[in-house]
């Protein structure tokens, strides 16, 4: 019998290793430059949530004396010593490219990241000239001794730790600084005048810490500052909250981001590799941190922070992501004396649309669907689901405007969608306001799917049209998220959705589905079936054949049913960005399967599911991976697609993946990950489908 090792990785480690294919996809030579700092941004970013979470959750159960084994048979004190192990190898990698090739290259271009120490007086005058009027009003020198302990270190914030020698006191202060990114540019501009440079191309900068460390003086008149360093501190992120306690979930959640704020345990002290010793000392004590979560740090603290630098006015150093076009089955829509409100609805009773974004633009397809149906007067109501709304979002605006017009608006707002609680909490509230009925779903639940219903009064009775996506209704990430939509009028399908929403709001208890594999009701035994039908089909000589799309394969039940497809001869294809706890190509368990991860400049994220059966072909796509999240404990809708000519378009591009040897990486046996030679490349899948 296999060891739980044998079959599972570990899911911790196989996200790190999915954030090393990042760290490395921006290393590579044929990215432009702002692109490779870009991708070193979101590195460190990831890095960031995943111990505000992941490693926040696993040191919280080691405190606790937890010694439940992962699947792959790991304690959550091993699990740490792995993840430290290996996240500190990689920080060095980052660190050693940023200082060396990423800075050379930079100042290649004429863009320069220079050092206080290296600049010529009139240079550092214009520096401290600009320290005096513009950052020294905002720091607070906190002394910590008897009377004033030490000071609360919030959550990602950038600080300065300083030992000060008063002359009148024989003793050495501590003192810590917080650095205000957050009201100033972590990277300030140094005018190229001041420079002597006539080159509009070039960009000098210094760092707002460094100008800060040298300028400390003047923070302390009548004391000397003996020495400092920079340290950062991530805390325990996670969103504790008691659903079934409470009378009021938008009160709860709001009560538990305050607690958030304040932060809780810490779980990663960043420091200069260069500390001085008796501030460290001070530091772990005061902190009360564990060597093993010390991270000693060759570069800038907070390298997430380069991202400022991607903002350049420099064209010629990043690739132009704005792109996508009008669906060819909508074009019609764009004609600015096109004002009728009839039309898209016109042309989905003749056809459904599959949406790909963001080649096919989100504006001129989903918004639009929304934007019209708020202002045709034979629409009687919408309905949609909210889990991540940008900011300024026309969707929003357009569902206020629907309820001006008369229409039942009703949305499911997900108060508990990771880092963006608080922006939906406000959302929620004007919502209400705006007269629109607002639930937050079913308790102990998430809300991920993404669907939106449309009702429509034609001829005396009611029609209903939809979109199912497998992304966000977010206006911004549908430029740089690739998804999938479908925009149809299936009534088998629009009443699956109208059961869905009653029971989003309460009204229903509804398990069993026509059309949609919904979870946690139906969606598990679904795939489960569709699996074993597969597998049958192989035994008996039948064509069979899975590929399969998605951000993460974690659960258990499935991987061990791809397991024994492969072993009775199940072609598989899985296209797996981020994290896979599966082995492919191993001999007597998955010799058929096959792992590849795309990394470029779109994040991958639609869910595409294709079965063969026997040439019987049945594809699905919604908003689910394969992890016990999605399947048990999340609202998840997938709906197949059952049109012939939709069915083959997705084929074709589950092929222009398969075939990318540009931006995949193929998943080897003992769970590593290898790139094809770009240089030798002859498909380049997101290229390739934005010259389509």
């Amino acid at each position: 019998m296999k060891k739980q090792a044998d079959i599972f990785i570990n899911r911790e480690l196989s996200w790190i290793e999915f954030n090393k294919r990042v760290l490395l996809t921006g290393m590579e030579k044929e990215y432009k430059i702002l692109d490779k700092v870009k991708f070193s941004s979101i590195f460190s970013n990831n890095l960031d949530e995943f111990f505000m979470v992941r490693v926040a959750s696993l040191k919280a159960q080691v405190e606790a004396g937890i010694t439940k084994k992962s699947i792959d048979g790991l304690t959550p004190k091993e699990q740490l010593e792995k993840i430290n192990r290996e996240v500190k190898n990689l920080t060095s990698l980052q660190e050693n490219y940023v200082n060396n090739e990423l800075n050379n290259e930079l100042k290649r271009e004429g863009i320069h990241l220079t050092k206080y120490k290296d600049l010529n007086q009139n240079q550092k005058n214009w520096c401290n000239n600009f320290f005096t009027s513009s950052i020294f009003p905002l720091l607070t020198p906190l002394v910590v001794d008897p009377a004033h302990p030490f000071p609360f270190i919030s959550n990602l914030s950038l600080n300065l730790a300083a030992l000060i020698k008063d002359e009148d006191d024989s003793k050495n202060q501590f003192v810590r600084i917080k650095i205000p990114t957050k009201n100033i540019n972590r990277f300030i501009q140094i005018p190229n005048e001041i420079i002597a440079s006539d080159d509009k191309n070039s960009h000098f900068f210094i760092c707002v810490e460094d100008l800060i460390g040298n300028n400390i003086n003047a923070l302390f008149n009548g004391m000397e500052c003996i020495n400092y360093s920079f340290f950062r501190v991530t805390r325990d992120a996670d969103l504790e909250l008691k659903e079934l306690e409470a009378d009021d979930l938008l009160i709860a959640v709001e009560q538990s981001l305050q607690k958030r704020r304040l932060g809780g345990d810490v779980v990663r002290l960043e420091v200069e590799s260069d500390i001085p010793k008796n501030i460290l000392k001070l530091l772990i004590e005061s902190i009360s941190i564990q060597e093993e979560y010390i991270y000693f740090c060759k570069s800038l603290l907070g390298l997430d922070d380069l991202n400022q630098l991607t903002k350049i006015n420099r064209d010629d150093l990043k690739e132009n992501l704005l792109i996508g076009k009008t669906h060819p089955q909508l074009k019609i829509l764009d004609s600015p004396s096109n004002k009728n409100f009839n039309c898209i609805f016109k042309i989905l009773r003749k056809k459904n649309i599959l949406l790909h974004h963001p080649y096919d633009l989100f504006k001129t397809s989903v918004e639009e669907f929304i934007n019209r149906a708020a202002d045709d007067p034979l629409v009687m109501a919408i309905k949609i689901t909210l889990y991540r709304v940008s900011k300024d979002s026309p969707i929003i605006t357009a569902l206020m405007r629907a309820a001006e017009n008369g229409k039942e608006v009703m949305t499911l707002v997900e108060l508990k969608a990771r880092f963006d609680e608080d922006n939906n909490i406000q959302w929620a509230k004007q919502l209400e306001q705006a007269g629109i009925h607002v639930v937050y779903g079913i308790i102990g639940f998430k809300t991920h799917t993404k669907i939106a219903l449309i009702v429509r009064k034609e001829k005396g009775r009611l029609r209903n049209y939809f979109h199912i996506g497998t992304g966000n209704y977010n206006s911004n990430t549908s430029k740089f998220y690739t998804d999938l939509g479908l925009l149809s009028t299936d009534p088998d399908i629009a009443s699956d959705l109208l059961e869905l929403f009653n029971y989003l709001s309460g009204f229903s208890k509804q398990k069993r589905y026509q059309k949609l594999l919904v979870s946690p009701t139906s969606m598990r035994e679904k795939f489960i079936i569709l699996l074993k039908r597969e597998i049958k089909n192989a035994e008996e000589g039948k064509k069979a054949a899975i590929i399969a799309k998605m951000n993460s394969l974690v659960d258990p039940e499935i991987i061990k049913l791809l397991y024994l497809a492969s072993d009775a001869g199940v072609k598989i294809s899985l296209i797996v960005r981020g994290i896979c706890c599966l082995y492919p190509q191993r001999k007597n368990l998955s010799e058929n399967i096959k792992v590849i991860s795309i990394i470029g400049h779109f994040l991958e994220h639609s869910r595409i599911f294709w079965f063969c059966n026997d040439d019987d072909h049945e594809v699905f796509i919604g908003s689910a991976d394969w992890m016990r999240r999605n399947l048990d404990r999340r609202i998840e809708a997938i709906t197949p697609i059952e049109d012939c000519e939709l069915k083959s378009q997705l084929y074709a591009l589950l092929q222009t993946y398969i075939q990318d040897d540009y931006f995949s990486w193929i998943m080897q046996e003992d769970g590593s990950y290898a790139k094809y030679g770009l240089d030798s490349a002859d498909n380049r899948s997101q290229i390739d489908l934005i010259e389509k």
